[in-house]
């Protein structure tokens, strides 16, 4: 069995957010493909406390991760062995390389078993007002300049033209230059939700305003993970 395991967005979340059979099964678990091996074993020490650091075995799977690098654990979830599948945050396999074990699974009649948990591009969209019938979500837009100028802009007439929201993110230290960006390449007119500190319970910051609306408050992102969607009021 390969459990896709929920991380939380927030490490201020408090434990009781989630299902109890989260903690249960992790309590169960030893073997564990992870995106980085420091996040997972908070995340793992946050549903279970009481489990044994020094038994876990974790296997690297990130985007340098090459196939060579796998055939350990995959030859032990064709043994039988139930291996838990961890993002850096939220849900496994968006805007995370999990995927690939996913349908390495799939492929060799491996059970694959979703958990519930939090995805910050779902609860961003649906805390924008925006459409929530019709979406798509971009991942990490290019980081030369004139790039993600021209996509910045691409977006804008996607949204104009057919209405459908459109939803990206950056690594958290380069949130407020794409803040910025998105100031100088967009219409002033057009609206953008920011869904920061999504879960956070105190912190949390999701606000939807015009450009032009966002050039009065500004704001400061930097080292502060969010979530950035253009869309249309409903008509």
């Amino acid at each position: 069995m390969l459990y896709l395991i929920p991380a939380y967005l927030s490490e201020q979340t408090p434990a009781n957010a989630f299902p109890i059979y989260i903690s249960e099964i992790i309590k169960s678990i030893d073997y564990y493909l992870v995106e980085n091996e420091k996040t997972a074993r908070k995340v793992i020490k946050f549903f279970a406390p009481e489990k044994k650091q020094s038994e876990l075995k974790l296997f690297i799977l990130n985007k340098h991760t090459k196939t060579q690098d796998l055939q350990e654990a995959k030859s032990l979830l064709l043994q039988g062995q139930d291996f838990g599948l961890l993002s850096e945050a939220g849900l496994p396999c968006i805007a995370d390389p999990g995927n690939i074990m996913v349908s390495w699974a799939h492929e060799n009649n491996i059970a694959v078993t979703p958990l519930i948990g939090p995805s910050s591009i779902i609860l961003g969209l649906i805390s924008s007002g925006f459409n929530g019938q019709q979406f798509t979500f971009h991942g990490y837009l290019p980081i030369d300049k004139n790039e993600r100028k021209k996509e910045i802009q691409r977006l804008e007439t996607l949204v104009n033209k057919t209405g459908y929201s459109q939803i990206f993110m950056e690594t958290p230290y380069r949130n407020h230059s794409l803040f910025e960006d998105l100031i100088k390449n967009l219409r002033s007119d057009t609206l953008l939700c920011i869904a920061a500190n999504i879960n956070h319970p105190t912190e949390e910051f999701i606000q939807t305003h015009s450009l032009q609306e966002w050039k009065k408050r500004g704001i400061d992102l930097h080292k502060i993970p969010a979530i950035f969607i253009l869309g249309k009021n409903p008509q």
